[in-house]
Parts: C-alpha cells; sequence; structure tokens
C-alpha cells in the first residue's frame, strides 16, 4: 500500500462523496483542489486546513474551464495524484418522457464533463510519471432499470470509455479506477435529481414499478474504502460500494449469458461465412 501525502483533484467536491472525500483526504493530511458551482462552497473546510485546500468554482461541462482549473491545480501543488471525477446526477423519467434539453444536459454533466477533466488531467500525469483517475459511476452503470434510462446511458458510456483509458494509459504508470455505488443516503435522488414531464401512457407502469425504499448507505462509510482504493499498489479497474451489487450483477450476466446462447444459432447464421 502507497501511503506517501497526495494531491487530490475532486469534482463536485461541495456535497455527496466529493465532499466525504475531501474531507477524508484534508484530514489525513493531504492536498485537495475542490472545484464546486457554488460560491463559498469550501469555506468551513479553508478555515481548517489552510493551504491544503485549493477551493475553485468550476462549471464542469466548460471544457475550457476545466483545463484551466487543472493547471491551477498543479501550478498550486505542482503534480496531480488522485483526479475524482465525482459531478453529476440523476435524471428520472421514461426514455418517451425526457426532453431534448435534458437528455443533453444529464450526458453534458455525467458523461461529457469527466472526459474533458480525464483530458486536462492526463497530460500531467504522463509528465510526472502516474497517478490516479477515479470515475465515480454506479451500479446504474453495469445494468438498468425502467425509468432511469438517459442516466443509465450517461454511466454506460462512462464505463465505455474508462475501460479503454485503463489499457491505453497503463503504460504510463497511470491506474484507473471506476466507483459503482449502490444507493445512498445523497442528494442523488433529491435535492440534485431531475425529473421529467410525465406522460399518462406510463401511468399505470410507473405505478407497478412503485416499491418500498429500501435502506441506503451511509456516505461517510465511503471514506475508508476510497483511501483504501487509492492507496493500494494495484487499484481495480472497478469496485462495488454498497451491500447487493454483487449479488445483483451475477443474476443479471447470468440472464444475458443464457439469452446470447438461446440465440447463438441465429448469431452464427447471420455471419454468412
Amino acid at each position: 500500500m502507497v501511503t506517501k501525502t497526495k494531491t487530490w483533484f475532486i469534482t463536485g467536491a461541495s456535497k455527496g462523496f466529493g465532499r466525504q472525500w475531501a474531507e477524508a483526504a484534508l484530514e489525513r493530511g493531504d492536498r485537495v483542489a475542490a472545484t464546486s458551482r457554488t460560491p463559498g462552497a469550501f469555506d468551513d473546510l479553508a478555515d481548517a486546513h489552510g493551504d491544503n485546500l485549493l477551493p475553485i468554482r468550476l462549471d464542469v461541462t466548460d471544457r475550457a474551464a476545466v483545463h484551466a482549473a487543472t493547471r491551477r491545480a498543479v501550478d498550486r501543488f505542482g503534480r496531480l495524484d488522485v483526479v475524482v471525477n465525482n459531478a453529476g446526477y440523476g435524471l428520472f423519467g421514461m426514455v418517451e418522457e425526457i426532453s431534448e434539453e435534458q437528455a443533453r444536459a444529464q450526458i453534458d454533466v455525467n458523461l461529457l464533463a469527466p472526459l474533458w477533466v480525464t483530458q486536462a488531467a492526463l497530460p500531467h500525469l504522463r509528465a510526472q510519471g502516474g497517478g490516479h483517475i477515479i470515475q465515480v459511476s454506479s451500479i446504474a452503470g453495469v445494468f438498468s432499470l425502467p425509468g432511469l434510462g438517459v442516466y443509465h446511458a450517461s454511466k454506460f458510456g462512462l464505463e465505455g470509455f474508462t475501460a479503454s483509458l485503463a489499457k491505453e494509459v497503463r503504460d504510463f504508470g497511470v491506474k484507473v479506477t471506476l466507483v459503482e455505488p449502490a444507493g445512498y443516503a445523497t442528494d442523488w435522488a433529491g435535492p440534485s435529481a431531475v425529473h421529467a414531464e410525465p406522460l399518462p401512457a406510463y401511468d399505470g407502469f410507473r405505478a407497478a414499478m412503485q416499491r418500498p425504499a429500501g435502506v441506503r448507505g451511509e456516505p461517510t462509510a465511503t471514506r475508508a474504502a476510497i483511501l483504501t482504493v487509492v492507496d493500494a499498489d494495484e487499484p481495480p479497474l472497478r469496485i462495488f460500494f454498497g451491500k447487493g451489487p454483487l449479488d445483483v450483477i451475477r443474476a443479471e450476466y447470468a440472464s444475458r449469458i443464457e439469452e446470447w446462447e438461446r440465440w447463438d444459432g441465429v448469431s452464427r447464421a447471420a455471419f454468412g461465412a
């Protein structure tokens, strides 16, 4: 395990996992460039941790601003060790209900913004011979539920480019991890969520979907977990945070394989040769 002092760059650090991980890093003596769209979001952390914190006001969908923010962090701290793409939100609605504006905004924040941050950070990580990129995905990045189609699309996309990225940057000493949380007591399904205008055609389906709310994970419990991941000599490409995801995905992947096998004759016939 590598436990030397690290410099972090965290998007969406004013709340949720980003806030928890920024606090965990600062409390053990690491340095953090923390970004948020909210002015004054880190005043309390600045008072407590002084020069170890660099607060940055940032709209992560602005590619030029993202590049400027990463340069500012490197100018201040000299390097970046851990880059965390945490900014994101949930978009709730059936696929037919999602407006063009809502769809574009979801992809901008959940998929393109992590791409911009990754592209901005990589030249610095390559130049210093290493680093660790943490992409905050979701269990929703590996299986789908109704009512979250475009959110799933954003997280499936994040998973896809990140898996390619991990192979592309391995020889530069850059590590890559997808953190895939289950349900946690964050603002994701609350104040941060966006809801499409419901169509009456789906009212019956929506009513049948309703389930009692399950127990949600405690965000503070992820602090030790993220530190374990970033301190690992060989961190995972993918890791679930929470109870239950592995059982869900075992069943999901078994179902996929069974269906592919059942239709394999048609698949082979479609090849022609």
